[in-house]
C-alpha cells in the first residue's frame, strides 16, 4: 500500500496541469481552517478543542516562474483554555503581504505540475479584542509570518490549496502573561479554493494560448495546428503558407520545392530533374563538356559543336565527323566531305589518279588514250598460239611488248585478260583451253616485268564469240585475247 501511495504520490508530482502562469498572472482564494495559540500559558499545537476557526481571503500576483506576490487578509478566533484561572481567547484580524517561492517553476517540478508545493513568508500587521482570565485584552502588533504548503491544480482556473503559516508576532500581551524574551506567536492551518483569472496570451492571435504554442509569432490569417505551428502538409518543415510547392517535399532554399537531384536546381525549372546537371544548361549533364546538353546532343561522350548537334567535325568542312568519309580532311558535301584535289567530281579516295582529272568510269582517271586502245586492237587478232595449245607463237612477241611498254607508261593502269576460242571441239576443252592461253599472256608479261598484282587472267571458252562460228573468218575472229584496262 506504502509503494502505491508513493507511485500515486509522484505521478501527481510530474502531471501537467495548467496554473496561475504569465497567462493568468491573477487569482484570488477562499481559505479556512483553525488558529493555534502559542504563547505564556501553553501551546495549542496539539488541541483540537476548542476548535478556534478562522476565515482568510487572498489576492495573488504572478511574478516570474518562481514566485508569486500575494496579499492576505484573515478574521477568526483564537485562544486557550487550561482552566477558568488560565485561559485565553480573542477575535484577531491580521493582514500580510507574502512573497511565495514555488518548487513548480521549471527548475524542480514543471511549471504546469498538478501537485505544486510552495514556501511563503511576508510582513503584516495584526489587531486582537478579547479576555485572558476576566480581564479584557486588545491591540495590534507587527507579525511576520513564514510557512508553506501545497497547491493542487485541478483545472487552469482552478485549485485546491493548504498552507501552514506560523505567526511571529511583535508583542507580549495577548494573554495578559509577560515572560522575558518570550513573545504570543500564533499559528494558522488553512485549506481553500483558488481561482485563476486572465486571458490566455495569444501574441500571434492564431487561437492557441503562448503558453501552448510552438511557433508564437505566426502572421495573421495563417491556418495554425493544435499546437500553434502553420500547417506543413508535405512535412518538409516550411510551412504551406510559404511552401509553393505544398504538396511535394522540398527544401527550405526552394520555397519548399524539392530538387530530386540535387544539384541545386528545382524540379520545376530543371529540364533534367532526376540526373544531376549544370545551371546553365537549365539542370541538365554535358558528359563531353561542350556546352550543349546530353539531351540535345546527338553525340554526348564527344566535344562538337552546337550547329551540328553537339557532334564534331574534325576537319571543320561542316560534315559530322560520323557522316564524313574523310574526317580529317577538308571536302564537300556531294562527296561525303572528301577533298577532290584534281576537281573531276571523284573524290581523291576513290580517283586512282587524284592528281589528274579523269572521268567516275575510270574511278577518277582519264579516258585510255587511242594509242593505247590501238595497241589492245591490234592484240585481238595479233596474239597467235600454236594449234591446240597455249603457247604464244614468236610473231606475237612484238604485240605483247606494246602491251609491256603501255603498262609501264601508265602505271594506273591495270589488266584484265581475257581468253576465248572458237566453237570447234569439245566445249570443256575449249573452256580449259582458253583459260591457259590468257594465262601464258600473264606470264609472258610478268617476266617482262609487269607486277602480276596488276593483271588477272580468265578464260572464257566459246561463251562469248563476236562473230560467226560457221565461216572460217568468224571462227578465226573468235580465238583471242581480249585486253581490258581497269583502275
Amino acid at each position: 500500500m506504502k509503494k502505491l501511495l508513493s507511485m500515486i504520490f509522484l505521478t501527481l508530482l510530474v502531471a501537467g496541469v495548467s496554473a496561475q502562469n504569465p497567462d493568468q498572472k491573477w487569482s484570488l482564494g477562499f481559505f479556512g481552517g483553525k488558529t493555534v495559540y502559542i504563547g505564556d500559558l501553553g501551546s495549542g499545537i496539539n488541541e483540537w478543542d476548542p476548535f478556534y476557526f478562522h476565515g482568510a481571503l487572498q489576492l495573488s500576483r504572478y511574478l516570474c516562474p518562481s514566485f508569486d506576490l500575494a496579499l492576505q487578509a484573515e478574521y477568526g478566533a483564537y485562544g486557550y483554555y487550561e482552566s477558568s484561572a488560565s485561559n485565553f481567547l480573542a477575535d484577531k484580524t491580521d493582514g500580510a503581504l507574502l512573497l511565495r517561492y514555488k518548487l513548480n517553476n521549471g527548475y524542480l517540478l514543471k511549471e504546469d505540475a498538478l501537485i505544486a508545493p510552495f514556501l511563503t513568508g511576508g510582513f503584516g500587521f495584526a489587531s486582537f479584542a478579547g479576555e485572558s482570565g476576566r480581564t479584557r485584552v486588545d491591540g495590534w502588533d507587527a507579525i511576520i509570518p513564514l510557512g508553506g504548503g501545497v497547491r493542487i491544480n485541478i483545472t487552469p482556473g482552478f485549485a485546491l490549496q493548504y498552507q501552514v503559516l506560523y505567526n511571529f508576532t511583535g508583542g507580549d500581551n495577548r494573554d495578559l502573561e509577560i515572560e522575558p524574551e518570550k513573545n504570543d506567536h500564533f499559528l494558522s492551518h488553512a485549506v481553500g479554493l483558488v481561482f485563476s483569472f486572465g486571458k490566455p496570451r495569444d501574441s500571434d492571435g492564431d487561437g492557441v494560448s503562448d503558453k501552448l504554442d510552438r511557433c508564437p509569432d505566426t502572421p495573421a490569417g495563417v491556418s495554425v495546428g493544435p499546437d500553434g505551428c502553420p500547417f506543413d502538409s508535405d512535412g518538409d518543415g516550411v510551412p504551406d503558407y510559404m511552401d509553393k510547392c505544398p504538396r511535394a517535399a522540398g527544401l527550405e532554399a526552394f520555397s519548399g520545392c524539392p530538387d530530386t537531384d540535387g544539384d541545386g536546381i528545382e524540379d520545376a525549372v530543371d529540364k533534367c530533374p532526376e540526373v544531376k546537371g549544370l545551371p546553365a544548361l537549365l539542370g541538365c549533364p554535358d558528359s563531353d563538356g561542350d556546352g550543349i546538353a546530353d539531351n540535345d546532343d546527338k553525340c554526348p561522350n564527344v566535344k562538337g559543336l552546337a550547329e551540328l548537334d553537339g557532334c564534331p567535325d574534325t576537319d571543320g568542312d561542316g560534315i559530322t565527323d560520323a557522316d564524313d568519309r574523310c574526317p580529317t580532311d577538308k571536302g564537300p558535301v556531294q562527296l561525303k566531305g572528301c577533298p577532290d584535289s584534281d576537281g573531276d567530281g571523284v573524290a581523291d579516295i576513290d580517283d586512282r589518279c587524284p592528281d589528274e582529272a579523269g572521268i567516275a568510269a575510270n574511278k577518277g582517271c582519264p579516258e585510255v588514250k587511242e594509242e593505247v586502245i590501238k595497241v589492245f586492237t591490234q592484240a585481238l587478232t595479233g596474239i597467235l598460239f600454236e594449234t591446240g595449245k597455249d603457247i604464244i607463237r614468236p610473231s606475237s612477241y612484238a604485240i605483247l611488248n606494246n602491251v609491256v611498254n603501255v603498262m609501264n607508261d601508265n602505271p594506273v593502269y591495270n589488266l584484265e585478260i581475257n581468253g576465248h576460242t572458237d566453237n570447234v571441239g569439245d566445249d570443256a576443252m575449249n573452256l580449259d583451253l582458253s583459260q591457259r592461253r590468257a594465262a601464258a599472256v600473264k606470264k609472258y608479261l610478268a617476266d617482262k616485268g609487269i607486277d602480276p598484282a596488276r593483271m588477272t587472267s580468265q578464260g572464257y571458252g566459246e561463251t562469248t564469240p563476236i562473230a560467226d562460228n560457221n565461216t572460217a573468218a568468224g571462227r578465226t575472229r573468235n580465238r583471242r585475247v581480249e585486253f581490258k584496262v581497269v583502275f
